[in-house]
């Protein structure tokens, strides 16, 4: 099962968080038979055996620490699915700046197609110089 780093990161994230302020949390999440894999394999088989398609971060939250609280859970088989993470993602400054970079790249590429397009195509001339012409 190869589960996206978003919602990996997320999971990961908050039990650490909790494990921080929480100290009989931190025994259980330190627990060496338990691992993040495991973890997000027995959240993604909840998931599909309720039927539901979308949960909140606080349900899907609770059923990582369930994971690492109980002591014998049932992890059952990996399963191949696309999971959707609504978080805002955070650039770190290369990221920004290379993302300047290549916006202005683009930005440049437009205003110069755009320029080269005017004088490239030519002016229509009026052939008739205002007057009108009857042709049958």
């Amino acid at each position: 099962m190869k589960v996206s780093a978003p919602f990996k990161n997320a999971i990961q994230s908050y039990l650490e968080q909790r494990a921080e302020y929480d100290e009989l949390f931190a025994r259980s999440y330190r627990n060496p038979l338990k691992n993040i894999e495991d973890c997000i394999t027995y959240i993604l088989n909840e998931v599909q055996k309720s039927g539901f398609s979308g949960f909140d971060d606080d349900e899907v939250f609770s059923m990582a620490v369930h994971y690492y609280d109980e002591a014998d859970i049932e992890i059952a088989k990996p399963i191949e699915c696309k999971v959707v993470v609504n978080h805002h993602v955070e650039l770190t400054e290369e990221e920004k700046a290379q993302a300047r970079k290549e916006a202005v790249k683009r930005a440049e590429s437009e205003a110069y197609i755009r320029m080269t397009k005017r004088k490239t195509t030519p002016k229509k001339e009026n052939i008739n110089n205002g007057q009108m012409t009857l042709l049958f």
